[in-house]
């Protein structure tokens, strides 16, 4: 396989000669300079002679320079995401042995050991970002699968996040996957997503540039990103339309907001071609709503463990009620009702050698296979079995509730109880009566078992803490943090009569 530079030398070689590969603000890096940014920063890690760097960092062209550079060198790179708490944040820099840290602010946050001490970083003229170099004086390594190159570490719904180990031909035998099955030629992507999250990573950023593209790659201030969860919608839809990209990539919460918006008058740009849709199940119903606005949805599915993306819908091939097309790079198959997938797996989890060198994942998600068609049910960790014994996927009844963009965020709960109910939360705008018509609405469209027979609303505010960055709930911590409130609407409806409020 051509390593990174030579690879990003042929596509330079069949565009135009100022095109651009990246753009941040008013800071533009064409193909060729693109090449040159990357050969500094080799030439600085060549120099320290670091064999571990992790990245946190937010959203940069710098972020992109260091990535790039790792791989060349084959280095071992560790994009640390900036929603994980300080603890995790910690373990991971001592799980990995990293030796060089690199991050956007001239001090170390508190929480990290004074293990790493300052050093000068590559001198670079050209860049607008800054970063700051850290050496660690405590540095062991640690026991990797060969040919590790890329330790992702899951979503952080644990105490103790998974380090999940890709190599370099994986990540872009992925991204020339999307990149053929989306087709559109030198697209202008972009990137509302950490680029910590390997979704953005690998279809934010390999994927465009593989097509000639360009890159862009507002701060998160630009694009009304607020912490982990918080969004300035206002700010997010002036960055859309300023850019007027070609593609997106979004989790649920940002579709709704983007319909929600457009209920209420904003139109997206005319140019807009392609919105990816992923990390949690999204009704047909509101996918259907969003095209019907002049947005072009389709949804997605993979996992970090398969690198990133394993199906997708396009406007070639699509299907509403799937999360679309096995892609080129892998096989799928359904195993005792659960989607095992081959052709595209990880090389193992960092401290688990059990795991290395595995041909298949066994993925957890409950799905059927259609026609080359995936449909994805739900987690199956998540199966709810009612006093009554059903079997209930919460996310086939989220899906349901989430149909009309009303909520902000729903989870379905009631595991060992008589019926299930609702955690919501919602605009001031929406009242509880508008709640509850259509709660009722919904249940009309589920069978008895699965309908809602209580439900909680609660803020945003209470929400933020259990919602993972890329959108999924942390379904056992808001059992537990809501535990007494959600007992009462238990007492409040013994008879498991379907009443509401």
């Amino acid at each position: 396989m051509p390593g990174v530079l030579k690879r990003l030398e042929f596509i330079a070689s069949l565009i135009p000669e100022r095109s651009i590969a990246l753009t941040s603000g008013d800071y533009q890096v064409t193909y060729k300079e693109l090449l040159d940014e990357v050969k500094q920063r080799i030439s600085w890690l060549r120099g320290i002679k670091s064999e571990v760097v992790a990245l946190y960092a937010g959203n940069t062209t710098e972020w992109v320079f260091i990535d790039l550079a790792c791989q060349e060198l084959e280095l071992v790179f560790i994009p640390l995401p900036a929603f994980f708490s300080a603890s995790q944040i910690q373990g991971c820099l001592r799980r990995t042995g990293v030796d060089t840290l690199l991050n956007d602010k001239p001090e170390l946050p508190g929480f990290i050991d004074s293990q790493f001490t300052s050093m000068p970083y590559h001198e670079h003229s050209a860049s607008v970002n800054t970063i700051y170099a850290w050496r660690s004086t405590a540095s062991s390594g640690t026991d990797l699968p060969i040919s590790t190159q890329k330790i992702t570490f899951t979503s952080g719904s644990t105490g103790s996040p998974k380090g999940v180990c890709l190599s370099t031909e994986h990540q872009w035998r992925v991204a020339q996957s999307l990149a053929d099955a989306i087709g559109i030629r030198y697209p202008k992507h972009l990137c509302l997503l950490p680029l910590s999250t390997l979704l953005e990573n690998i279809a934010g950023v390999y994927t465009p540039l593989l097509c000639g593209g360009e890159v862009v790659i507002p701060s998160d201030q630009e694009r009304g990103m607020l912490g982990s969860s918080g969004i300035d919608a206002q700010a997010l839809l002036s960055c859309i339309n300023r850019i007027k990209p070609h593609s997106l990539i979004l989790v649920p919460q940002l579709l709704t907001l983007l319909v929600q918006a457009c209920l209420k008058g904003w139109q997206s740009p005319e140019i807009l071609k392609f919105i990816a849709v992923g990390g949690g199940k999204v009704s047909p119903q509101l996918i259907q709503q969003a095209r019907q606005l002049g947005l072009p949805v389709y949804q997605g599915y993979g996992l970090s463990e398969c690198g990133s993306v394993v199906a997708l819908n396009t406007p070639t091939n699509d299907c509403i009620d799937s999360v679309g097309q096995i892609l080129p790079h892998c096989q799928v198959a359904i195993e005792n009702n659960e989607v095992v997938v081959t052709g595209s797996v990880h090389l193992g989890y960092i401290e688990d050698s059990a795991t290395w060198n595995s041909e298949k994942i066994h993925t957890g998600d409950v799905g059927q296979l259609q026609n080359g068609f995936l449909s994805i049910d739900g987690r199956k960790k998540n199966i709810l079995i009612t006093s009554f014994g059903r079997n209930i996927s919460p996310e086939w009844v989220e899906s349901v509730l989430m149909a009309k963009p009303l909520f902000k965020q729903c989870v379905v709960l009631g595991d060992a109880k008589p019926f299930l109910v609702a955690v919501v939360s919602a605009p001031l705008s929406v009242n509880d009566d508008v709640i509850a018509s259509w709660v009722e609405i919904c249940n009309q469209k589920l069978p008895d078992y699965a309908r809602i027979g209580g439900w909680l609303r609660i803020t945003d505010k209470e929400f933020q803490p259990y919602i993972t960055a890329n959108g999924r709930p942390q379904r056992e911590q808001i059992k537990s943090q809501f535990d007494e409130r959600l007992n009462r609407l238990y007492q409040n409806n013994d008879n498991a009569s379907f009443q509401f409020g």
